[in-house]
């Protein structure tokens, strides 16, 4: 198998934490044995659990107004994935990579060649109907999916399916539906027509999905349309997967909802009615900001995760939700940050399952709500580093994999030979 970092790096940094982290782990596991809870059995947990890297997060994101480039950035799918090799290397947290077309496409042989010679398997496949391609004969400028264009609403139908047909020759098991379709100006559509055009539009894309494939589709409140948006809430994201059938899912992307809106709860909902698909993690503080997961609300993240483990204790019929980062990195190496989220995911599982689970459901059936958020608060604010700095170790990655990525020269070795790319456009990315 290819590796990107030399393992011997990885094995003398170890060597030089180790001895610190086996103290820090056995303190830990002794405060958490006195509370009846067994740190190997969180610990093999955290192990077995992973979160897909998106292609196009390795690259530098941009916002309206710039761009500007980063030093060794990936110049095309090949180089994304050696990228996100890193990642999994030094973490042991990201086993799957999740495919964006066009920007990704290339032959399929070529593409599981090099996921399987970098040891890496590919999650849901992503489309593109919110921006037009070169030699496209039809703009998505009004919409895609539910354009009141016949032809153009074809044009993006059949884009899906090509996206499911490369998906299916490397492996991915999902096609994940995001679309940017809606008004700027009050009367421009007509609100039920325009929902009924994606739900048509939807169901010939749904009645192509191979019989082991989810299909998920993803709200968004606003941008870039600014005064509607056709699948704008988790509610209308219910009602199309509804519609749809049984493989048809939620997904949630921790950026796409109001502030201050009760994601978990949201969550909650979808587990009760058996149709939540997965997360696109991130953080955000006023909008849709793609900011690195936790950065801005790590309670926030805990407390969905509070959920998912919830409904893994009550073992949820049908509960198997992808997970996935979903982030644009414009000031910091997107190698790094995507690290230092995937650990921060693994941090907020960890955290949940402490939650002392018979104790949270005494509280809130006594109605003691001051205890139950004590509870969760117990949980929350127990340091699980040494659980994770030990997983990842067990597992021959980075016990600090930050550290061990900065003294390998990783960025610099790979921008000489890859060109920076110009900066002079703008647009979301």
């Amino acid at each position: 198998m290819m590796t990107m970092i030399d393992s011997a790096l990885i094995a003398r940094d170890n060597a030089v934490a180790a001895g610190n982290l086996q103290r820090d782990y056995d303190t830990l596991g002794e405060q958490l044995d006195r509370r009846g809870i067994a740190i190997d059995e969180i610990k093999s947990r955290v192990s077995n659990y992973g979160v897909a890297i998106p292609s196009w997060g390795v690259g530098t994101g941009g916002t309206r107004f710039a761009r500007f480039p980063g030093k060794g950035e990936p110049r095309n799918i090949f180089d994304k994935l050696e990228d996100c090799s890193v990642i999994h290397e030094l973490t042991r947290a990201t086993p799957s990579v999740s495919l964006h077309i066009p920007w990704d496409k290339a032959e399929p042989t070529l593409l599981k060649g090099k996921a399987d010679e970098l040891g890496l398997a590919f999650d849901a496949m992503n489309s593109n109907t919110f921006q037009d391609q070169d030699n496209q004969p039809n703009s998505y400028k009004f919409g895609s999916l539910s354009h009141t264009d016949r032809a153009t609403r074809q044009q993006a139908i059949e884009h899906n399916l090509e996206c499911i047909e490369l998906g299916a020759a490397i492996g991915s098991k999902a096609l994940t539906i995001w679309v940017g379709d809606g008004s700027n100006f009050p009367g421009q559509s007509h609100f039920t027509r325009q929902f009924e055009r994606y739900l048509e539009s939807a169901k010939t894309i749904y009645a192509q999905l191979p019989g082991d494939w989810r299909l998920f589709t993803e709200h968004k409140i606003f941008e870039p349309a600014f005064y509607s948006t056709v699948v704008q809430d988790w509610g209308t994201n219910y009602l199309i997967a509804t519609e749809l059938g049984e493989k048809a899912y939620c997904l949630v992307d921790l950026g796409h909802h109001a502030p201050n809106v009760n994601i978990e709860m949201i969550v909650a909902r979808l587990i009760q009615f058996g149709k939540l698909g997965g997360f696109h993690f991130n953080d955000s503080k006023y909008g849709d900001d793609d900011l690195d997961t936790g950065s801005i609300d790590p309670y926030r993240l805990f407390l969905v995760f509070n959920e998912l483990v919830d409904a893994e204790t009550r073992s949820v019929q049908g509960f198997d939700p992808a997970h996935m980062l979903d982030q644009s990195h414009n000031v910091t190496d997107p190698i790094e940050s995507l690290m230092v989220s995937a650990m921060e995911v693994q941090r907020a599982y960890a955290q949940a399952l402490l939650v002392d689970r018979d104790t949270l459901g005494n509280c809130q059936e006594t109605n003691d709500a001051l205890m139950a958020s004590l509870t969760l608060k117990q949980a929350y604010r127990t340091d699980v580093e040494p659980i994770l700095a030990m997983a990842r170790y067990e597992n021959a990655a980075a016990i600090d994999p930050l550290a061990t990525y900065r003294a390998s020269g990783y960025r610099a070795r790979v921008s000489e030979a890859r060109p920076e790319v110009s900066g002079a456009g703008g647009g979301i990315v």
